[in-house]
């Protein structure tokens, strides 16, 4: 039955999944109710942790994260110090997942991090049943966690800053070939202002990955390069911040054909595209600004649009872009009752701008519109590079 409810969740099946597991779970409770682990001396079964994880997991999917820690504290109850092999339903990944799903957040969420740190730590280099590589890359997915707390819910404790650097620094060498790490370092530098090296660490973390996938003869062996969903709706973030739309339209448009139905994706991908609208005119204009960047004189954006010109096209082709990604983000955000207000408003303010430019009746479809962008933004990637040697 277990099998049966893991292979319903790998099907996205997570409704149909969930009460096959908590039979299969109440199944071998009953059956191993009287059992005694004599080796690790508990009276609790050892025999129900796959299930237990896989219930939580299930739970997880269907974002019920209240009955999702409850069973991940029952396994962690188990198996307390990581000692049942990972085959048996032991390790880390449930004191992982506690980290995550920590109601109090903050130093609770590092206390269980620390805590499956440290079961990784220990069986880092150690031989096990498929787990070569894995390992190392939770472990490093472990120390970023740690990061991301120290950055936010404990960005006010005075060692924080130095917290990060160690931990980033472990990350790194405990998985140098992992693009997590890179992106976490980026986002270290982002908030200590030291733009070009978070620059050169975005531009390494998606070297790791961004052409897996691309050509028919790669195989399912190299996905595990690529950072899951979530991670790389981050990376667009961080891209943005430090000015490199072009690479972050990239991402997201690559988000897009993955899943359709990403209100966060298409989101991102028309706010990418207004961003390189607004750079495309203003560069038309040549007035330059701060660090490279772009404004006009009175400090003030000015989008009027003049008549003729291949920077008139450009430009107005990304704000009509633009304004069909929002849409269409918009549109999703009703359907699936998304409840991000702020990511709303801001498209919303963004909609109604473009309107204002472009038009309310205007076409939303662009001739060559679906031109695919295998480049990554290459040539806005050696326009910088070219900055960053003339600053040097």
């Amino acid at each position: 039955m277990l099998a049966e409810a893991e292979e319903l969740l790998r099907q996205g099946r997570a409704e149909d999944a969930l009460p096959v597991a908590l039979r299969a779970l109440d199944e071998m409770l009953r059956q191993t109710a009287a059992d005694r682990d004599t080796t690790l001396g508990t009276t609790t079964t050892t025999a129900a942790l796959p299930a237990l994880n896989s219930v939580a997991a299930i739970y997880v999917e269907l974002g019920n994260a209240a009955s999702a820690r409850s069973y991940f504290l029952r396994a962690a109850s188990v198996d307390p110090n990581g000692q049942i092999p990972c085959s048996l339903g032991g390790g880390a990944e449930k004191f992982l997942w506690l980290a995550q799903l920590s109601e109090e957040g903050g130093q609770d969420s590092v206390e269980w991090f620390e805590r499956g740190a440290a079961i990784l730590r220990r069986e880092t280099g150690a031989p096990g049943e498929g787990q070569e590589g894995k390992r190392e890359k939770l472990l490093a997915g472990a120390l970023c966690g740690m990061i991301e707390v120290y950055m936010t819910d404990l960005c006010w404790c005075s060692s924080a800053e130095g917290r990060c650097e160690r931990l980033i620094s472990e990350a790194l060498l405990v998985a140098p070939h992992s693009a997590g790490p890179l992106q976490t370092l980026a986002s270290i530098r982002i908030s200590q202002s030291r733009v070009a090296e978070a620059r050169k660490a975005l531009k390494d973390s998606m070297a790791l990955w961004r052409d897996v996938g691309t050509t028919e003869e790669e195989g399912d062996e190299d996905d595990d390069a690529v950072p899951d969903f979530a991670t790389r709706i981050s990376l667009c973030r961080l891209l943005m911040e430090v000015e490199m739309e072009e690479e972050a339209l990239g991402v997201v448009e690559r988000l897009v054909q993955e899943d359709d139905g990403s209100v966060e994706a298409w989101y991102l991908g028309g706010w990418c595209l207004y961003l390189l609208g607004v750079k495309q005119r203003l560069k038309h204009e040549g007035s330059k600004g701060v660090d490279g960047g772009v404004v006009m004189e009175d400090g003030n954006r000015n989008l009027d649009v003049e008549e003729g010109g291949e920077g008139e096209d450009l430009y107005s082709q990304s704000m009509v872009s633009s304004r069909e990604w929002l849409r269409q983000g918009l549109k999703l955000y009703e359907t699936v009752e998304y409840e991000d207000e702020r990511l709303r408003d801001h498209a919303m303010e963004l909609v109604e701008e473009l309107d204002a430019i472009i038009g309310e009746e205007g076409d939303d479809e662009i001739d060559g519109g679906e031109e695919e962008r295998d480049g990554f933004g290459e040539d806005d990637e050696e326009e910088r590079d070219d900055e960053t040697m003339d600053e040097g």
